[in-house]
């Protein structure tokens, strides 16, 4: 029985912990699917490459009322797959070969198998290659095993065939038609995605609106706007799956009674759910929240001794950045036990890379109101600045909340073209706590340029002349 002085589950950001500080540790990872986590292979680095390639598609669609016209000839889905996963696939074969082989990591034992608790710090380890099952102990374990889909239980689901954010990039051709179910950011991503190459998308959701956990505004705009592209179909609750010759047949229930939608292919994006199960954590005195994630502290400390947590098998977040942000946290922690960091998680962004874009932080409107903290907000068009006189874009906004009476920044929504970009000079007033004035009118804006929508959203914020 092999004993560690660390074993490190999961090589997404859990690969990023070992620097040269830890050549005198002996050390093992284990990873029970591709090497690289998620966002390397099946999440954002992926999907975004698929959206650049879907971007540009679209634009002739958009082109005429410019002056300019365009036609989009033909999209070669195989080129643009194989463009794609041409790059990444190398990408983690060779970091798993760096990690298992070069000299640089002699004092590492690579796994690939899937790794649970049996005991305090005890892992069993089940080979991929149906090998002998290997128990092994340590003193300390960093819990980086990531999520998986999820899949709603949906009589005849399984049988009819479905794919989901894991496999649906690596199809060989395009279907004509395409139902996706969810109302998330990957339901919104991938109906860009295939609807901008020329597939009919329909998107089912349960709730009201698509991509409700943003502010309210974005989310009426976003559903919108999807609306006019898609066959969106809400409220609905599916009944059940079926094979009806060479489609696919889903029965529904929604606002109006029974219905059905036929496909040739279904895309399951119904959300993403941790893999502590997996490891059977309990087993190692590991706490689980009512979420199914790992309890970490701000430490990122589990429930048990010497057991952290990083990255989506902890985090609510379920966001690349943060992952990374926990891993230099843990990183340091390992290394200093006697003087560890705490993780900042107050303001905490995200995008949404769908068509328009869309990038949050901090608190909704909606949420606001149910946490009873006072705010004043202000909303800016695209359309109200020169740059979006330009692109002709009459959708698109920025909505800024701040406290009335401080003038700190709350909350930031934005709906348009480059919002990730956009918003990154609010990230950054708020977490280094420079007021909505301070910022507007402190700094010279280029003009003209996209971030004035940003700027005229904090100066029509009605803040009380003190602050």
């Amino acid at each position: 029985m092999a004993h560690y002085d660390l074993v490190i589950i999961g090589t997404g950001s859990g690969n990023s912990l070992l620097d040269p500080r830890f050549a005198k540790w002996r050390v093992a990872v284990v990873e029970r699917g591709v090497f690289g986590g998620t966002c390397l292979n099946v999440g954002c680095i992926p999907t975004k490459m698929f959206v650049h390639a879907a971007d540009v598609a679209a634009v002739p669609a958009h082109s005429a009322r410019l002056g300019v016209d365009e036609t989009l000839d033909r999209v070669r889905w195989r080129d643009i797959r194989d463009r794609v996963f041409g790059r990444i696939d190398p990408i983690a074969a060779g970091g798993a070969k760096y990690r298992a082989e070069h000299p640089d990591n002699a004092n590492v034992t690579v796994y690939a198998g899937n790794a649970r608790f049996t005991g305090e710090r005890r892992l069993e380890i089940t080979p991929n290659d149906g090998s002998a099952v290997e128990t092994v102990t340590a003193d300390r374990i960093v819990l980086a095993a990531g999520g998986r889909p999820v899949i709603p239980d949906v009589p005849g689901l399984a049988e009819v065939g479905y794919h989901t954010s894991d496999t649906v990039m690596r199809i060989d051709d395009l279907p004509r038609r395409m139902v996706i179910l969810g109302g998330g950011f990957i339901s919104a991503e991938f109906a860009h995605v295939f609807s901008a190459l020329g597939v009919e998308v329909t998107v089912i959701s349960r709730s009201g609106a698509l991509l409700r956990a943003e502010d309210r505004d974005v989310s009426l705009r976003f559903t919108q706007l999807a609306q006019e592209r898609w066959d969106v179909r809400l409220d609905r609750k599916i009944l059940r799956a079926e094979r009806v010759d060479d489609a696919i047949r889903l029965h529904l229930e929604g606002p109006d009674g029974a219905e059905t939608v036929d496909t040739d292919l279904l895309l399951v994006a119904t959300g993403r759910v941790p893999n502590a199960d997996q490891l059977d954590v309990a087993a190692g005195g590991i706490e689980i929240g009512p979420t199914g994630h790992v309890v970490a502290d701000e430490f990122q400390r589990t429930s048990a001794g010497n057991v952290w947590a990083l990255g989506d098998i902890s985090s609510p977040f379920e966001l690349k950045h943060v992952a990374n942000h926990e891993a230099r946290v843990v990183q340091h922690n390992l290394l200093n036990p006697d003087d560890p960091i705490r993780s900042d998680h107050r303001f905490v962004p995200h995008a949404v890379f769908t068509s328009p874009q869309i990038a949050s932080v901090g608190i909704t409107e909606q949420e606001a109101e149910a946490r009873g903290i006072p705010w004043v907000a202000a909303t800016e068009a695209f359309a109200g600045i020169a740059y979006g006189w330009a692109m002709e874009d009459t959708t698109g906004f920025a909505k800024i909340l701040a406290d009335p009476d401080t003038g700190l920044i709350l909350g930031a929504h934005i709906i348009g073209p480059q919002a990730p970009t956009l918003l990154q000079p609010i990230i950054q007033a708020m977490s280094f706590g420079l007021d909505a004035r301070s910022m507007a009118r402190g700094q010279y804006w280029i003009h003209p340029g996209m971030p004035e929508v940003v700027e005229n959203a904090l100066l029509n914020l009605p803040l009380d002349a003190r602050s």
